[in-house]
């Protein structure tokens, strides 16, 4: 029976309310709310039924950890937190989907394309998952190659439309939208972006 289980009559007695007054209870209360407020924010990311959350899940990642380490001055507070993160992301949640989710995610992309452009690990991904999902290797060329209409938003992707609405519009409705100057790396990034992710690598301790 748990410590601070309430007496029958509702009233809290002897070690529960010493536990209530003491200052560490609630330093462990306000430090478990500073980890676990932006976990909870990914997990509804992932749970999302209004937009499939591909494009969102390895940008929402870094930003929870940065959050975490912006709530505390001492990185012994946070550390075997990230360990435990980072041993989960890369064991169960983190693939090549997810890498190229986000290098696909106009809203995402552009705002950060220079933080993106050198993340190696996020580019081995991405060509990675081209490789796995499409087996031609002539359609493959394709896509890397529309690929620089993307970067540089050129063509239909220039459009004060398609600018405007990166932020406005889903990435895969933006995609289907504006995309028809690049249709092998369109069909490519729907495919990606309309996929759902699974909280069951998220929900085990």
């Amino acid at each position: 029976m748990s410590t601070l289980a309430v007496p029958t009559e509702g009233k809290l007695e002897g070690e529960n309310l010493q536990i209530l007054y003491s200052p560490s209870f609630w330093n462990n209360v306000v430090h478990a709310l500073k980890i676990g407020g932006p976990l909870v924010k990914v997990l509804r990311l992932v749970d999302e039924e209004k937009r499939p959350p591909m494009g969102y899940l390895y940008e929402a990642i870094d930003r929870a950890k940065e959050a975490i380490q912006a709530s505390f001055s001492d990185q012994r507070k946070y550390k075997r937190v990230f360990e435990i993160i980072d041993k989960r992301w890369d064991s169960k949640l983190h693939s090549p989907l997810h890498a190229t989710g986000l290098v696909l995610n106009p809203e995402l992309f552009y705002d950060n394309e220079e933080r993106i452009l050198g993340d190696e690990p996020l580019w081995n991904g991405y060509y990675e998952c081209i490789d796995k999902l499409i087996p031609a290797e002539s359609v493959q060329d394709k896509i890397t190659e529309q690929f620089s209409i993307y970067r540089n938003a050129e063509q239909f992707f220039e459009k004060n439309m398609a600018i405007r609405q990166r932020k406005t519009k889903s990435p895969v409705e933006w995609w289907k939208q504006y995309g028809h100057s690049t249709p092998d790396l369109q069909k490519f990034a729907i495919k990606v972006l309309s996929l759902t992710c699974s909280l069951s690598g998220c929900e085990r301790n």
